[in-house]
Formats: C-alpha cells, sequence, structure tokens
C-alpha cells in the first residue's frame, strides 16, 4: 500500500450535540491512518480537543471550520483524500460543497448523503424499499399544518425543515399548542414546518454500524430506556439492549442492511427506529459516526472507526459483527447535564437536546450498569429516612407510577405528593401525605419541603396539556436542581432506579473494574 497523505475534517467547537465523542472518532482516523504508515492533516479550532495535540497528526491546522478556509488548506495540502464523516454535522455539510468542487472524499458518496439529508428524497427511499416511517408533511402555511395535525391526530412532533440536534423541535399535544410553536418558535422564520406524527410509548432504538460498498461489516443495536420523545444524546442507552423482542433486532438488522445497500455505505451510518410491539418505524438515517460509535465501540470492543478507516484505505472486509448474545457484560450510557450551572434551565428531557456530556459504565447486569452510569453523573441515590415527592399530572402516568411505588415502598420509602396524585396514591393503598400546591399560595407547600430538605428525592412529570401544571412543574424542578435534592422526570428512569435499588442494596455491592478488566464475551 503506496503512502498517502489524508485530511480530516473536525468537528469544532464544543457545544450541545457537538462534543468529545466525534472528536474520539476523528482522533481514531488519524490513529490507525498512522499506523498504516499514511501522512495525516487535520483541521480543527478547538484548543480543548485530543485532535488539536500535536502529537496526533503530522501537520495541524488550528483553524475554523468554514469552506472557504477549508478549501484553502486543500489547496495548500494537495491531499489524496478527505475524510469528512467523521466531524459530526459541522464536517458533513461541508461535504457537499466540497465534492462539487472535485475534493477526493473518502468513503459514502455525497449524492447518498443527500439522499438521507434531504428529508423529501429519504421519505422517497423508504417508501420504495418499503420501509416504515412515521407520517409526516412539509408546510409553508398555517391552515394546511393545522389540517394535517388533525388528519394524522395529536399527539405531533413539529420543527422547522433543517435542525440540529432537536433545536427548535416541539411535541404539540393539541391545536392549540401547536398555534402557540408555529407563532413563536417559527413565525419569525422562512423556513418551512415539517410536522410528523408521534408515535406515544414507543422505545427508540438505535443502530450503529460500518458498512463497505453497501455491506454491513460491524454493527451495534442498543435501546433507548426512555420513551421516544426524549432525544438521543439525552436518553439513557442499553448495549446490549436487554428489553427488545428478538423480532424487532432482527427487522432493525434487515432495514440497515436494505439501506446500507441501497445507499452504497462505505464508512460509518447510523439509523434511529421506532419500535412498537414489533412495529418498526425509521426516523432518520445519518450517513457519517454517531455520538454513540465509541460507546458502541467499546461496549463491543470493536473500534468502529479503525475499520471504517481501513475500508477507505482499500482493505477488505467480511462480515465481523458479533453476536450480541454472547456479549457478556451490560453497558449503559447515560447523559450528563449542567442544569445548576444553567440559570432559569428548565431540568427536563424533550426533543430538544440538553445535555452537555455523557459517561458509560459496565456490569454484569443492565441494573449494576445503570447505578454506577447515575452516581458517575452525579445522581445522589437516595435515602429512605425521608418520603419522596411525587408529583405527576397525567392520569395515565399516575396508574403507571403504581409500580414504581410498590418498589420504592419495599425499600422502606414512603410518599408526599400535590392534592391530585397524592388522593390517587392514597386511594391505591399508599400511605401519601398532601403537600400544598406553588400556586395555592399557602405554606408550607413543595418549594418549601425541597428548600429544607425534607424529602429525599423529587419524582416530576410535566403535565403538557395544562400551563398552570408546566408552570408549578418548572418551579419544583428547578428547585430540587438548585438544592442538589436528586429528581427524576422521566417515569422508566424512575421504574430503572426502583428496581435496580431493590436488586443492589448498597453501592458496597458495585464491582469496579478497570475497563482492559473487563469480559467482553463469554
Amino acid at each position: 500500500m503506496s503512502k498517502q497523505k489524508i485530511l480530516i475534517i473536525g468537528s469544532g467547537p464544543y457545544c450541545i450535540g457537538s462534543s468529545v465523542e466525534f472528536d474520539w472518532c476523528g482522533v481514531q482516523v488519524l490513529r490507525t491512518l498512522r499506523k498504516l504508515g499514511h501522512e495525516t492533516v487535520f483541521i480543527n479550532s478547538n484548543p480543548e480537543t485530543v485532535s488539536t495535540d500535536f502529537d496526533e497528526c503530522d501537520r495541524l491546522y488550528f483553524e475554523e471550520l468554514s469552506l472557504e478556509r477549508v478549501l484553502d488548506i486543500i489547496d495548500k495540502e494537495e491531499p489524496d483524500g478527505v475524510v469528512f464523516s467523521t466531524g459530526g454535522q459541522i464536517a458533513q455539510n461541508l461535504a457537499m460543497e466540497l465534492g462539487a468542487r472535485g475534493v477526493n472524499l473518502l468513503g459514502t458518496s455525497v449524492e447518498s448523503v443527500d439522499r438521507c439529508e434531504d428529508r423529501e428524497k429519504f421519505s422517497e427511499l423508504c417508501d420504495r424499499l418499503k420501509v416504515d416511517q412515521p407520517c409526516w408533511e412539509s408546510f409553508d402555511t398555517l391552515t394546511d399544518a393545522y389540517s394535517f395535525a388533525d388528519e394524522v391526530g395529536y399527539p405531533v412532533l413539529v420543527r422547522p425543515s433543517f435542525v440540529l440536534s432537536g433545536a427548535a423541535m416541539a411535541v404539540a399535544t393539541c391545536e392549540e399548542m401547536l398555534k402557540e410553536y408555529l407563532e413563536t418558535a417559527v413565525g419569525s422564520t422562512e423556513s418551512s414546518v415539517v410536522i410528523s406524527k408521534f408515535v406515544e410509548n414507543a422505545k427508540e432504538v438505535e443502530f450503529d454500524g460500518v458498512a463497505q460498498n453497501g455491506e454491513i461489516i460491524v454493527s451495534a443495536i442498543a435501546e433507548h430506556i426512555e420513551n421516544a420523545g426524549v432525544h438521543s444524546g439525552d436518553a439513557t442507552i442499553v448495549l446490549p439492549p436487554q428489553n427488545l423482542y428478538l423480532e424487532t433486532v432482527r427487522r432493525v438488522r434487515q432495514i440497515a442492511q436494505k439501506l446500507a445497500k441501497e445507499l452504497n455505505i462505505s464508512g460509518p451510518f447510523n439509523i434511529q427506529f421506532l419500535a412498537k410491539e414489533n412495529q418498526i418505524k425509521v426516523i432518520e438515517c445519518n450517513l457519517r459516526a454517531s455520538r454513540s460509535f465509541p460507546f458502541a465501540s467499546k461496549v463491543l470492543g470493536q473500534n468502529f472507526i479503525d475499520v471504517a478507516t481501513r475500508i477507505w484505505m482499500g482493505e477488505v472486509f467480511k462480515n465481523q459483527e458479533k453476536n450480541l448474545l454472547d456479549v457478556q457484560d451490560v453497558g449503559v450510557k447515560a447523559a450528563q447535564f449542567s442544569f445548576s450551572r444553567l440559570k432559569n434551565a428548565d431540568p427536563n428531557l424533550g426533543v430538544e437536546m440538553s445535555s452537555t456530556g455523557e459517561v458509560a459504565c459496565f456490569g454484569e447486569t443492565m441494573e449494576e450498569a445503570f447505578l454506577k452510569s447515575q452516581l458517575s453523573v452525579g445522581f445522589t441515590l437516595p435515602k429512605n429516612d425521608k418520603p419522596i415527592l411525587v408529583t405527576i399530572g397525567k392520569i395515565k402516568e399516575k396508574a403507571e407510577f403504581l409500580s414504581i411505588a410498590r418498589k420504592f415502598g419495599q425499600l422502606g420509602f414512603t410518599f408526599v405528593g400535590t392534592e391530585g396524585t397524592a388522593e390517587f396514591l392514597r386511594d391505591n393503598g399508599f400511605d401519601c401525605k398532601t403537600v400544598y400546591k406553588i400556586s395555592e399560595d399557602k405554606h408550607p407547600n413543595v418549594l418549601d419541603m425541597i428548600e429544607n430538605k425534607e424529602i429525599s428525592m423529587v419524582i416530576n412529570t410535566p403535565n403538557k396539556f395544562s400551563h398552570e401544571e408546566i408552570s408549578d412543574g418548572y418551579l419544583i424542578r428547578r428547585k430540587a436542581v438548585d438544592q442538589n435534592v436528586p429528581l427524576v422526570v422521566n417515569l422508566q428512569i424512575a421504574k430503572l432506579l426502583a428496581r435496580s435499588m431493590n436488586l443492589i442494596k448498597s453501592t458496597d455491592e458495585l464491582s469496579i473494574l478497570s475497563y482492559s478488566e473487563r469480559k467482553l464475551v463469554g
């Protein structure tokens, strides 16, 4: 193999949606290329990254990631090839312009990238391959938007046509919320609006893979703990999946191979799915490395980016996918939030990404790995010497909480709650004292209890149907964060927390191993 000069485009400044995960991918490209004896040139503008360490590449350009600047560097260096698919959306956005100017881009063609980035083209592709997707339409008029939402039924997911990391996205549960969003969030922009049917109580599944000439070489299928509606960057992710039907896993893999073949993928790609009772729908497909590539690589002990780089440099691979049933331990990736440092930010989870980092932990069981991950992101496990404050809006979620309450009750916890929640729990056999709502203007209320550290944990799920509940809920969540009281805003997380604490009574039971000590297979 003759020595070549390869230029890699980095991921730029850290921000919500683009952080160290993409820099890891770029650095893995560098290290593999140097192992293979090639010359490396890296462009990035972030002094906090490993990629901007002068020891990592032969030549480093600490420059802005603009089209003009990248083209200047390409003119100067005259590389044999350019890698764009490990730098997140910033690098991928440059790819179309670079390809149009005759730059030799390594990996999947920019034409295929465009077929996935353009929602109309990707939808047509899925229809032709008979791959199911949530109903959606793009609108330029408010009347048409309201008509579509009525036709498919609420809730709906609404967003501008082009977004990054869920920015400016929202779930509207009624026409009033949709109207408010359209008039405020996008009313001042010229972008058209995309509205999709939002599938409730569906599980989100992620596929990360590397393909060569349309054939998958390595892959990982992971599940989100939270139901769909929480951005993938904020969600708690489990690999190998613990609660997916085998038929769901099989169909996810089949759809991924269909798309890989049709798009002739050579390199990394990520697909996000909705799964509900073995009905699988594709949300989106990204023909680049995702923020979960480092996690998948480390759980499975297969460096996905190393494989992709070797493919770009001409090596021929056979399928190297691992049977997920053979993976010995479980990895859980939990999001790191900075709400305590962000004044007035709402500590809630939704379709718009909020996390500023992540932690991956391993265990022999999902529960062990989950507890380790929660402790690692700064969550304090509650103690049963104080009650749990529960404020849940929707009646359906109140009913869902009953099984969770039983688990916490087995651990010796008691409960306090606002009037509706407290009455519901008492009617179902639980000891729950009533505490005043904030809006009742009586004391002591929920904020007083949090401020006085009279509770061990807050479980709050916002009721999106009521503006009053949203207001009270925000103040409760914000007070919990400000007072450093453990806060849970998602019932799936509350359920897993209760189960994990029942199975593992003390943190002393959690094993501590270095990454190198893990057993990858049985």
